[in-house]
């Protein structure tokens, strides 16, 4: 029987006791990734006598087997790499598929990739195509500006003059439980027929514009029929638009009254709950509504603020909020006697998504009490606004104040801070149902260039929260020609299901005059829209030439990107941008902060550096060479950039000239082309081609086989020359297939892959072939047949020798399953080529290893055998040393790869664990490899996750989110007299038909009704190779615990062999390392603001001119419900009970333009 080399508890003498030490004696299994990397301990060959080394090895009292020596252990490294590169020269064939590509050098061109000629010609079309759509919206914007100056207002204009196609009404009318006032409109609704139109992805009509008006305004009312009238002259403008340039997608224009007219006409996207969707708070209308903004928001929690007054400040809050963009800064307070931060951020900081939701988050905790300071509120907005140490918009200053009341003016406060440039504008807001003197409140506003608003109920907070925004356009009305500029958006999602876009916007103004002799308007009409997809964008920019891992982004001026490869948003909420940072899209180091803020300066560049990528199943880090060449894209605020590592310098281009000369006829025609065909792949192996548009008629497909048979369908009737076609990826497609047709014929074809225990061999290319022998082997081939988003493929560019690829297994799932030899390893390499002096990468071959006849194969060569047939015995009276065959119950040995996922093992009980991180098959040894420098971790943070949405909590059996009063409510007698008895009615009303006002989750309320999952934020931790390149032993000192073990990189491969004795306690099962992916909140966002990434905001900025009209200050409630409203409220009430119907809520805007 094996003895092990040492007894539990057994210690080691002096310098042998050098490794680790474990959690309690010194260990640091937490430590961050960018801790400097340890020292490696010494070989023990170096610290001892070589005579000394022997008996070190083998414990006090063992027996026949003592733990291997070092040049053991070397030796069997030895043997495996030889084994390896053994296998790989004789199947794997790189030396012969370069002489093929030799000897077919007739058949292609070698072409070259000049980063700075292809940057700019892509800046260049990307700007032609942004250009095209200026043109489009300024033409509109005019027209929109002269329609509205020559309409006649009409006080008594009646629905029934009206025609229009409203694009909720199919919605409304299918819906049995709508209703609402709706029901009942007058107004003559279009009903039109729909054509299913691709560049859309909708149902549009050409011949009409579709008007969407929010939820709760009121069709009827006088102010949205005028502007119903006069937009309507839009529509021939839309249609001629359209028929100059026809790329155009959706035209729109979003009027401050809330009206949205769109072109072409398609019906809305009713949600599966409220619809919330409102113009006005788009991201694309807020930025071209006004100039950015720094934004206080100061919040009254004296004690007369409780109840429903207090909610209705926290929602008012969150809406106002919501009408911010990240070219914005806002910070929100709370005051009494005293003025506090509601949150960790002690300045302005950017109004982007995380930030906001800080915000969000900290006002729900907001607590009345105490006595209303309205100076100490004003005096801390005021010290935040003059700030001028941090990063700020530097554009329009306001105070937002929400209060309940008070009769304090504060003169002095804004006689030291804001007078007489009254550079600050304040607005205040009235909050609940109070009999208190609103006049000091409106004085503030007035006298402070602002304005006052009340929000005595629910139904007012939406609207009052956003009408600022017409205040802080006076000046970029009255700046006229000046202010019509183009800006365009961050990337957001387009609400009718055009996928991820950028919107163009324009201001529209009103060019009217109150009357004679009058001053001029002020007022913004709204915002004129047109949207591109990024997927027109991306056409612009070259593919298949720059190679799997060459790619061009761009990034706006705040730095998130507008294109980018890993660009991947999960879930989009409707409500906000997509903003993924350029430094979260890749790994972020100093190299990668420079370029960003060099072309956010809207510099030109250029730059080499080596940097980490994450392999594309995210399992991996890689050490990588990189080019990077950036230009800004002439009007817009965009820059744009390019990547390439060195091996895509140049790529090949087929030349089938000679050939298709030849054939005149079908592609199908062609030599090679027969290779493609099923009936050759007994013989020449299964080909799958990538699913690339080679053709415009060529139908995609999901399944390989179907695509493939779409696919010579189409070749039996084009020619290799036709227009339709993609000449450059038809050809390329057709050399490499027949490239990779001699590479079974000159090496695959005469082997006996079963020799070797093989389950196949592969080849994939840039052309778009994956060729794997023999035929049989494809139904387990679990590759995706894109090379280019093929793992090994990407990985096998960027590394030099063999990458190993485990098959990828989930801890939470059963292990493998080892039947009929069907699991397997990959091993792949890149073919180099070098042509006249160019060197490139056009190839991937490899092997696919059966899974238990290499880990048999790894015990013999990790062992003492000196024969292929019997393991080496050790005598009685002799001294042996273990090895992984003999002596498997008491040592163990694997091979993991470079991400720490074990590959092999010569535990029998580990073969179906093959592919799983290290870490859950032996934590403390994996801690032991970490801790010695063997790996290292790189941790970070994915913003584009998907997760379940949370289980709601259980809030007892009232309807969430309505306020129950108290007892002392219910005995004051100021609270009856006042209107707040009718407010909680009202709030109930409401509560009861939207199930939770104040807690409804926008994106459900909003977005699509199929979404199941909400977007997050996972933390990812990746390890990858450290610095030790060393072979060594090293102990793992666990207690009365320890164990030897020995770790070795294998050359040329990405793998570590390690030998170990097993351990014999169970002490050492702490600190585990962790793989998977986590939720997680993301960094903390009190320590980021702190050092805010580099941007810079809008070059244009209107928040002041000296013509300004600021007498219109202030009114109450703009949108007093009607009677009508009001009674359809209440008999809904009534009817709303059992079930949980979802009507639309209405309120009438009065002003008029």
């Amino acid at each position: 029987m094996a003895v092990p080399a040492r007894t539990c508890g057994a210690s080691l003498p002096g310098p042998a006791r050098t490794a680790l030490s474990w959690p309690g004696h010194g260990s640091r299994p937490g430590l961050s990734a960018r801790r400097p990397a340890a020292r490696p301990p010494r070989p023990l060959s170096l610290l001892l006598p070589p005579l000394l080394l022997f008996p070190l090895l083998a414990a006090p009292g063992a027996s026949a087997y003592s733990f291997p020596q070092q040049h053991t252990m070397q030796h069997w490294a030895r043997r495996l790499e030889q084994e390896i590169d053994g296998v790989m020269r004789i199947f794997g064939g790189v030396q012969q598929l370069r002489e093929i590509y030799k000897d077919n050098r007739n058949l292609f061109e070698v072409q070259e990739n000049e980063p700075q000629k292809l940057v700019e010609k892509v800046a260049g079309d990307i700007e032609s195509l942004l250009d095209r759509k200026v043109q489009a919206l300024k033409r509109l914007a005019d027209a929109a500006e002269n329609f509205q100056k020559a309409h006649r207002w009409q006080d008594n204009i009646k629905e029934e003059d009206i025609v229009y196609y409203d694009a909720k009404a199919d919605a409304e009318l299918d819906d049995p439980e709508s209703e609402d006032v709706e029901r009942g409109s007058k107004a003559s609704t279009l009903r039109l027929d729909f054509v299913e139109d691709s560049n859309f992805k909708n149902k549009v009509n050409y011949s009409y514009t579709a008007v969407q008006i929010p939820t709760d305004i009121y069709k009827g009312s006088t102010v949205i029929l005028n502007e119903l009238n006069w937009t309507e002259a839009l529509e021939n403008v839309f249609i001629e638009n359209r028929r100059q340039d026809p790329t155009l997608l959706w035209q729109v224009f979003g009027s401050a009254t809330g009206v949205t007219r769109y072109y072409p006409a398609t019906p809305w996207r009713a949600p599966k709950k409220i619809d919330l969707y409102d113009v006005r708070r788009r991201p694309w209308y807020i930025q071209g509504a006004s100039s950015p903004k720094d934004m206080v928001i100061i919040v009254d929690v004296s004690g007369s603020v409780s109840g429903l007054t207090l909610k209705l400040m926290k929602t008012s809050v969150c809406e106002m909020l919501d009408t911010l963009s990240d070219d914005d800064y806002v910070n929100v307070a709370s005051f009494n006697e005293k003025a506090q931060p509601v949150s960790c951020f002690t300045h302005l900081v950017q109004a982007n998504v995380r930030n906001k939701k800080v915000f969000k988050e900290a006002v729900q905790g907001m607590v009345a009490k105490g006595t209303t300071g309205y100076k100490a509120g004003f005096e801390y907005a005021f010290d935040q606004l003059q700030n001028s140490n941090i990063t700020r918009a530097n554009c329009n200053k306001m105070i937002m104040m929400f209060t309940d009341g008070g009769e304090d003016r504060v003169q002095d406060v804004f006689e030291k801070y804001n007078w007489p440039n009254r550079t600050v504008r304040v607005f205040t807001f009235s909050v609940g149902q109070h009999n208190y003197d609103v006049t000091p409140l409106q004085w503030m506003a007035c006298t402070n260039k602002g304005y006052y608003f009340e929000i005595p109920s629910i139904g007012a907070i939406r609207i009052n929260t956003q009408e600022y925004l017409d205040v802080l356009g006076r000046p970029m009305v009255l700046a006229g020609k000046e202010a019509k500029q183009v800006q365009w958006t961050n990337v957001y999602e387009d609400a009718l299901g055009l996928g991820l876009v950028v919107t163009g916007t324009l201001p529209v103004f009103n060019l009217t005059q109150d009357g004679p002799g009058e001053k001029k308007n002020q007022l913004i009409l709204g915002v004129m829209g047109i949207d591109v997809a990024l997927n027109d964008i991306k056409r612009l920019t070259p593919n298949y030439t720059l190679g799997a891992n060459g790619y061009v982004f761009a990034i706006d001026l705040n730095g998130y990107v507008l294109l980018h490869p890993n660009l991947k948003p999960q879930t989009t909420n409707f409500r906000e941008p997509v903003t993924l940072d350029f430094l979260d899209a890749e790994l972020e180091d100093e190299n990668k902060e420079e370029i960003r803020r060099s072309m956010i300066d809207g510099n030109k560049g250029h730059k080499q550096i080596r940097t980490l990528v994450k392999s594309l199943d995210e399992r991996y880090i890689d050490e990588v060479m990189r080019n990077y060449t950036w230009v800004p894209i002439r009007s817009t605020n965009y820059s744009l950039g390019l990547v390439l590592p060195p091996y895509s310098t140049f790529y090949l281009q087929a030349n089938l000239s000679d050939q298709i000369l030849q054939v005149k006829l079908p592609i199908s025609k062609l030599k090679d082309f027969e290779f493609l065909l099923p009936s050759s792949f007994e013989s020449e192996g299964h080909v799958f081609i990538a699913p690339r548009e080679y053709c415009k008629e060529l139908n995609a497909s999901d399944n390989n086989t179907e695509f493939l048979k779409n696919f010579i369908e189409l070749m039996e009737k084009v020619t290799p020359d036709s227009k339709q076609c993609n000449n450059f990826l038809l050809h390329n497609l057709i050399l490499d297939t027949g490239i990779t047709q001699q590479l079974v014929e000159r090496v695959w074809r005469d082997q006996d892959l079963n020799t070797y225990s093989l389950l196949a061999v592969f080849a994939a290319t840039d052309g778009g072939i994956t060729r794997v022998f023999p035929n049989k082997a494809a139904e387990d081939w679990t590759e995706t047949p894109e090379p280019f988003n093929a793992s090994f493929y990407r990985r096998s560019l960027d590394n030099h020798g063999y990458v190993f690829k485990p098959p990828q297994q989930d801890a939470r799932l059963r292990p493998l399953e080892l039947e009929n030899d069907t699991v397997g390893i990959l091993v792949s390499t890149a073919v180099e080529l070098s042509l006249g002096g160019r060197t490139l990468r056009p190839a991937v071959v490899g092997v696919k290893l059966d899974l238990e006849a290499w880990a048999e194969k790894f015990k013999v060569l990790a062992s003492n055998r000196t024969h292929q047939d019997q393991p080496q015995k050790c005598g009685p009276n002799s001294h042996c040393e273990m090895d992984c065959e003999v002596n498997n119950e008491d040592l163990l040995c694997v091979l993991i790869d470079d991400g720490g996922f074990l590959v092999l093992s010569n535990q029998n009980h580990q073969w179906d664990q093959v592919g799983r991180f290290f870490s859950e098959v032996d934590a403390n040894l994996m801690l032991a490899l970490y801790n010695n420098s063997f790996y290292t971790r790189k941790e970070s943070y994915d913003y584009q996750a998907a997760c379940a949405p949370l289980p709601p909590g259980n809030l007892g059996a009232a309807p969430r989110g309505i306020f129950v009063p108290t007892i002392a409510d219910f005995l004051n007698l100021a609270w009856w007299t006042s209107a707040a008895a009718w407010s909680l009615f009202q709030q109930l009303l409401y509560g009861l038909i939207y199930h939770s006002w104040f807690q409804a989750d926008p994106a459900e309320a909003e977005g699509n009704p199929e979404v199941r999952e909400s977007s997050c934020v996972m933390k990812q931790t990746q390890y990858y190779f450290g610095s030790v390149n060393a072979s060594y032993n090293a102990i793992i000192d666990c207690g009365n615990c320890s164990r030897l073990f020995h770790a070795q990189r294998l050359t040329h491969t990405n793998l570590l062999f390690v030998v170990a004795e097993k351990p014999l306690c169970s002490q050492c099962e702490a600190g585990r390392l962790l793989q998977k992916e986590t939720h997680s909140d993301g960094p903390e966002q009190c320590e980021l603001v702190q050092r805010p990434r580099y941007r810079r905001g809008p070059h244009i900025c209107f928040d002041y001119n000296a013509t300004e009209d600021t007498s219109d200050c202030g009114r109450g409630a703009s949108f007093p419900p009607s009677l009508g409203v009001l009674v359809s409220l209440q008999l809904l009430l009534l009817l709303s009970l059992p079930p949980r119907p979802q009507p639309q809520v209405h309120a009438h805007p009065s002003r008029r333009l």
